[in-house]
């Protein structure tokens, strides 16, 4: 699995994600919130699947 986010992108994800999951603790915008784990997931990967699969890549290094 290829890196392929880069760091603002990755950061981005981390913050959205972190929002999400607090709002869905306290109940702020509901059980649908819970999406949050999925951008906080791959961003703390680094991998995105939707990216493989539309040939997005926004990682400046190449990393093997």
């Amino acid at each position: 699995m290829q890196s392929n986010e880069g760091n603002i992108d990755r950061a981005a994800r981390i913050t959205v994600g972190v929002g999400l999951c607090v709002a869905a603790l306290v109940g702020a915008l509901g059980p649908w919130a819970w999406i949050g784990v999925v951008p906080l997931a791959t961003g703390f990967v680094g991998f995105c699947p939707l990216y493989s699969l539309l040939g997005i890549n926004t990682c400046s290094m190449d990393r093997h």
